[in-house]
């Protein structure tokens, strides 16, 4: 039987406590039939919204979202990896989104709408369709245990998405302080913020590869004036309509941008494979209009796609430990409340 986790969150003296109720230890569950890449699966959240899982460099704990069924609003937590020191690391402040590891695990970036107020920026208005909302987001970083909150970026509009180069020197993230959803780099500091995509449409969810010498990220390009307008009224309102994008790649310095899935439907969170030359990624192009989304793998060159997943619900958000031997991803699998998004971590093998 699922267990499922109390939270309960407590400040002692401005300092966050640990969470108390927490799951003691992940629970062993069986990969779905045609699962070939999973030797070995482990429930590691239990209740809620979790997702947006990313490994330290060390491999031992993970940095993720999480909205409880007593929390309106989306905050940053680590865990380790065997389930166990679930603790709240975003002080429960405004909103937070796309947690990450740097400076050698000592700290941790996220994205956060703290400078706006303590308060839940306002749900999206769904009446012009599923949209996402488009918040006036800024960088921030923090030691591991959440203390020492300085601020990145302080640009109006949305700033987020951010992850480190494996170098350290570098985040890439992407902005709307030039009036669209492009991809932009910039030194740990928060200096030197240079511009690395152009085409009107949204760019996002970048993440280098192993070597540092590309750049994945997900993408939709209006094709025709229509959807150009569409796209750029629903950004004036702070909104994007995420059911098409495509997976794309280039250089790190943002030259010889190509397009690596043409799929259709939501192609979104890639990464690469620890190999360097394949990209894991989530997708519904089966049928574009299911919420059923899979994992898949496809090379550099779009060829060999290769799907890795085969639950009739929701995977998604995959990453691979810095070793190479362990796949996180969320997943509507096993949920005890229709819509509980919970992590799920799979020793990977290639067969």
């Amino acid at each position: 039987m699922l267990r499922t986790a109390l939270l309960v969150l407590a400040f002692q003296t401005g300092a966050l406590a640990e969470i108390a109720g927490a799951a003691a230890q992940a629970v062993e569950r069986s990969p779905e039939p045609g699962e070939r890449f999973f030797s070995r699966l482990q429930q590691l959240t239990f209740d809620g919204q979790n997702a947006e899982a990313y490994f330290s460099s060390d491999g031992r704990r993970l940095i993720f979202q999480r909205q409880s069924r007593d929390a309106g609003c989306d905050q940053q937590y680590i865990i380790n990896i065997d389930g166990t020191g679930l603790r709240l690391v975003s002080g429960g402040r405004g909103r937070t989104t796309c947690g990450y590891f740097y400076d050698n695990d000592r700290r941790i970036l996220y994205s956060s709408t703290v400078h706006l107020g303590d308060q839940c920026p306002p749900p999206p208005d769904y009446s012009r369709g599923y949209v996402w909302p488009v918040y006036d987001f800024d960088i921030y970083t923090a030691r591991a245990d959440g203390s020492d909150l300085q601020r990145l970026t302080a640009s109006p509009g949305y700033d987020a998405e951010a992850t480190l180069s494996p170098d350290g020197q570098k985040i890439v993230f992407t902005s709307s302080r030039d009036g669209d959803l492009d991809i932009y780099v910039m030194n740990t500091d928060g200096t030197g913020v240079r511009r690395l995509t152009t085409t009107p449409g949204y760019d996002g969810g970048p993440f280098f590869s192993p070597d540092g010498s590309k750049i994945v990220y997900r993408a939709y390009h209006p094709q025709t004036p229509d959807e150009l307008e569409d796209y750029r009224s629903l950004l004036k309102s702070g909104l994007v309509r995420p059911n098409r994008m495509e997976i794309w790649v280039m250089d790190a310095d943002g030259s010889n941008q190509r397009q690596v899935t043409n799929l259709g439907g939501a192609n979104f969170a890639p990464f690469f494979h620890p190999d360097g030359k394949r990209i894991i990624f989530a997708s519904n192009h089966k049928d574009p209009r299911s919420r059923n989304f899979d994992l898949y793998l496809i090379n550099l060159d779009g060829s060999g796609l290769v799907q890795v997943t085969t639950s009739g619900e929701f995977d998604g958000f995959p990453m691979f430990s810095p070793d190479g031997r362990k796949l996180v991803f969320a997943s509507n699998r096993f949920a005890e409340r229709p819509g509980e998004t919970n992590l799920f971590i799979a020793d990977w093998v290639e067969r």
